[in-house]
This record gives structure tokens, C-alpha cells and sequence, in this order.
């Protein structure tokens, strides 16, 4: 993508993109793990693959502020979700390092 302009959108001007018209979008054929599929099959897989749950939470004004800071034009509610996810993918990543090497100083002969 091109450099944003001082308004914040992306500056097409050279942009070598073909222009796409709703004719376009009404020939695309879509497609679930590469098999042909009907436009009402794709957006209930698409639909599938996103599943939120709808929650009301307290969270402390500067934690908001500073997600809303981050977000620009993407979302501070989307960057609070990622930031949740990469936690828990790296407490997993802790918890499964740390019982490898339990199991391999377990296994480990004692040094004489």
C-alpha cells in the first residue's frame, strides 16, 4: 500500500490496481477450502470462521485511552482483542517450554 497522505488515506495516485466495478464482484466465484460454493455457503463459512461473543466489561479509562491512542483507523477494541491473544498464545508458549524442560532435565544423566 502506498503512503497515507496527511489525511490519513491511502494515496492512489499511482496506484497500478485495475479498477473494480460491481460487475466484477457480481462474476466472482467463491470458493471454501477450494471448492466452488454459493454466495450464501461463503458468508456462512466466513461467518463461521468469526465468532465474537457480545460481553459488557470494565476497563480502566487509561488502558481505553491508550488502545484508542494505538488504533487510528483500525479499532481499539480489534488491537485490545489481539493484544488479549498474543497473552494467551504466549502462556501457552511459557507454560509448553517450561514442561519440556522439566521433562529433559528429568531425563538428563547426572553429571559425576
Amino acid at each position: 500500500m502506498k503512503q497515507t497522505s496527511s489525511s490519513g488515506t491511502p494515496d492512489t495516485s499511482e496506484d497500478d490496481a485495475p479498477t473494480l466495478s460491481q460487475t466484477d464482484f457480481d462474476r466472482a466465484r467463491m470458493r471454501v477450502a477450494g471448492k466452488a460454493v454459493s454466495r450464501a455457503e461463503w458468508q456462512a463459512a466466513v461467518r463461521a470462521r468469526v465468532t465474537k461473543q457480545r460481553i459488557n466489561i470494565m476497563i480502566d479509562t487509561p488502558i481505553v485511552e491508550h488502545f484508542k491512542s494505538l488504533a487510528g483507523e483500525r479499532g481499539y477494541q480489534t488491537l485490545i482483542n489481539d493484544t488479549l491473544r498474543r497473552v494467551i498464545e504466549s502462556e501457552h508458549l511459557e507454560a509448553d517450554l517450561r514442561r519440556i524442560i522439566r521433562e529433559e532435565l528429568r531425563s538428563a544423566d547426572p553429571i559425576s
